[in-house]
């Protein structure tokens, strides 16, 4: 009986401790999201930062990176919920909420990976420091070697001998400098190395200034859609139920109207006169038979563009040795409006080929970090414009123009073409969107992916307006 009481006792022992095991591993976890949800606020991570070493400080910005992400996958999943359900004001009001938290959450993100390259772009300039230096120092020992050997080369051998006391000294002596010969070609070899790991930083350096600057410009496309949801939140607020429903009428027979949907202007960066959503469906569509590309799609990449070149501004270039210019609007001075290696020779001959002023040709100013350059409504730069020129003369006959709307329109759905696009699928188009704006498909820019996505859905539904009419 005893024995079985014993065991009993060591059950209820066991089971206790898994419970308070099970228990404390309950707490742990939401303390340590609560505690990430803390420490993850920018001015949290300034304060961080500034006790950690730049390693340390990179791995916690990884791990806040990690968490905004999983924060706003469960915020997505929770949306697409909500927007299934029953439409009242109160869920509208819940669903633009969410929405704003998920705003919210991306511009921490954002500021968390602008952060992080800042680090990044800090030890790449350090690094170049230190090569450049190493690189200084080696050429200092070569031609000090080089002297000597030079010196040494110019005494007579009669002269070397009798300079020496004897004959091992003179052997000596030419040992030295067959030392020196090689220690010259070490050294010449090593500014090569070096050199070629200046040029390897230097690339570097400017690939993360450019991912910067890619961060800027989504950063500022995520405040804008904030703004814009909280001033749609403080007008619902500002509802009854009756007047919302009476609002969801009103706004169905307004979207039915398609003379309304052809007429609205379709904004485009880089051009005097925009069309109309009508006249640019129409291009559109003449678009989609020669490359394959869905109008909504192309239609709602270019007004992502024309959003962020409005945000960017519009320059003009001055010097085509440092690529600095104006900036159109104030005639302000600003550095960085195109890049000298990169874009400013092509950028001279497309508009010497089509008779522009090269330095009264607008083109997108630079932000932050990185080159401003983009032209027209589907702000290539020119060295990408150039890739495409040939094609786009080939099918049009005549060359092309970056500020001309067909011609715009027609290259970026060639580029949208050649990267997925004509699959005509989500993830195709998601992905090619992508690309189009960075060069990658790297999750850390899905903001703009997204946006587009949702772009072309409303796009979709116009053109279906439209040609319910045709």
């Amino acid at each position: 009986m005893k024995k079985k009481n014993s065991k009993r006792k060591n059950y209820f022992y066991i089971l206790n401790y898994i419970l308070i095991f099970t228990f404390c591993i309950f707490i742990l976890s939401v303390f340590a999201q609560e505690n990430l949800e803390e420490i993850c606020k920018i001015e949290k991570i300034e304060e961080q930062c500034s006790k950690l070493e730049p390693t340390d400080c990179r791995n916690l910005l990884e791990k806040c990176e990690v968490y905004y992400t999983e924060q706003n996958d469960a915020i997505e999943k929770d949306l697409s919920k909500t927007e299934q359900e029953k439409k009242t004001l109160q869920n509208k009001i819940d669903t633009l909420k969410k929405k704003i938290k998920n705003l919210d959450y991306q511009i921490y993100q954002s500021n968390l990976i602008i952060k992080d390259l800042g680090i990044q772009i800090g030890d790449t300039e350090a690094s170049i420091v230190k090569t450049s230096l190493k690189i200084e120092d080696s050429k200092s020992k070569l031609a000090n070697i080089l002297r000597t050997i030079y010196e040494e080369d110019q005494k007579p051998i009669i002269e070397i001998l009798i300079a020496e006391n004897n004959l091992s000294d003179f052997f000596d002596n030419l040992t030295a400098l067959e030392v020196l010969n090689t220690k010259s070609k070490e050294l010449l070899q090593n500014i090569k190395i070096l050199k070629s790991n200046l040029e390897n930083q230097k690339q570097s350096l400017d690939e993360e200034k450019d991912d910067l600057e890619r961060m800027v410009k989504l950063q500022t496309l995520q405040k804008e859609e904030s703004s814009k949801t909280q001033k749609e939140q403080e007008y619902y607020l500002k509802l009854t139920e009756k007047e919302y429903q009476n609002y969801l009428q009103k706004k169905e027979e307004v979207e039915k109207k398609a003379a309304e949907i052809r007429s609205r202007i379709f904004e485009l960066i880089g051009v005097p006169k925009a069309p109309t959503f009508g006249e640019a469906y129409e291009i559109a569509k003449s678009v989609e038979k020669i490359t394959g590309v869905r109008p909504a799609f192309l239609l709602a990449v270019l007004t992502q563009e024309s959003n962020i070149g409005k945000n960017v501004g519009q320059c003009y270039l001055r010097d085509v040795l440092t690529g600095a210019g104006i900036f159109i609007r104030t005639e302000q001075a600003t550095q960085r409006v195109m890049s000298p290696k990169r874009d400013i020779p092509s950028f001279l001959q497309i508009t010497k080929e089509l008779g522009r002023d090269s330095f009264n040709t607008s083109v997108s100013c630079p932000m932050s970090y990185g080159w401003g350059g983009a032209m027209g409504p589907a702000q290539f730069i020119p060295s990408t414009w150039m890739i495409y020129r040939d094609r786009l003369k080939e099918i049009s006959g005549k060359p092309a123009d970056p500020w001309n709307v067909k011609d715009a329109f027609l290259a970026a759905g060639l580029y949208l073409s050649d990267y997925g696009a004509v699959k005509q699928t989500y993830n195709g188009e998601w992905q090619t969107a992508m690309i189009y704006f960075s060069g990658t498909t790297n999750s850390k820019y899905r903001f703009y992916g997204d946006s587009v996505m949702k772009i072309t859905k409303q796009y979709e539904e116009d053109i279906a307006e439209l040609e319910a009419t045709l």
